[in-house]
């Protein structure tokens, strides 16, 4: 490699910044919850790993290495976009007996995928998983077409010792969202026009309550209206660089 073209790759990688896990009680021990960009993230509790759409999203300056993530038990798959279905980054988080769950429309890019619909709960190990909806309810390509259908994609409540982490996808402020109970950390998207802008959010997150909220899958939004728009609500907004 030529000294100009090193110097430009490490200079891409040191513009990534190193995520930082944040730590969460449950009545079976510690859950550490790390950022990494845009939708993808990762769970660990117990000595098991879960990681959240990996995928390069391309609304970064510079994109993970998902080589360098701890490898997966399992894998929580949205969405059939690439911004959530990567399948090469798919792969570096994979290892043997790594179990993908998956929506059913991407049951043929995930071979072996386990398929959940929309409100079906499945447990694996100490891991129970819930399939959210996630739809727009307005905002589409063009007219009479939306971004994402009722019941293509999944987000997920996940419970582990007690604790519910909910994992939005890409949605807008769907009455399945608001009906949520219980959510001890929520994330939530906003970016438009694919999902909702941060006031819309902010509203959605009111009717649910969660005790701490992450906005992630936000693009250039403007996370001062959202936070703003939850002063006073007893609501602890986390607003962290995921990009």
């Amino acid at each position: 490699m030529k000294a100009a073209a090193f110097l430009l790759c490490l200079a891409s990688i040191a513009a990534f910044p190193a995520p930082v896990p944040e730590e969460f009680q449950s009545r079976a021990g510690v859950v550490k919850i790390t950022p990494i960009q845009h939708g993808s993230l990762t769970l660990a509790a117990g000595g098991n790993v879960i990681q959240v759409d990996p995928a390069v999203s391309g609304f970064g300056a510079s994109d993970p290495d998902f080589g360098s993530v701890p490898k997966a038990d399992l894998v929580l798959i949205t969405d059939i976009h690439e911004d959530h279905l990567d399948k090469a980054s798919l792969a570096k988080v994979r290892k043997a007996g790594t179990t993908v769950v998956i929506p059913g429309a991407a049951a043929g890019d995930v071979p072996g995928g386990v398929v959940m619909k929309n409100g079906e709960t499945r447990k694996f190990g100490a891991w129970i998983i819930e399939a959210i909806p996630m739809y727009n309810l307005k905002r589409g390509p063009a007219p009479g077409e939306l971004f994402h259908d009722k019941g293509r994609g999944n987000g997920y409540v996940v419970t582990y010792g007690g604790l519910r982490i909910y994992l939005a996808g890409d949605t807008e402020g769907i009455p399945e969202m608001r009906a949520l109970k219980n959510i001890d950390v929520a994330f939530v998207p906003m970016i438009l026009p694919y999902t909702m802008a941060p006031l819309e959010a902010a509203a959605a997150v009111k009717a649910f309550h969660p005790k701490v909220v992450y906005p992630y899958h936000y693009g250039k939004s403007n996370l001062k209206n959202f936070e703003n728009a939850l002063k006073g609500t007893g609501i602890d907004v986390r607003i962290r660089s995921w990009y």
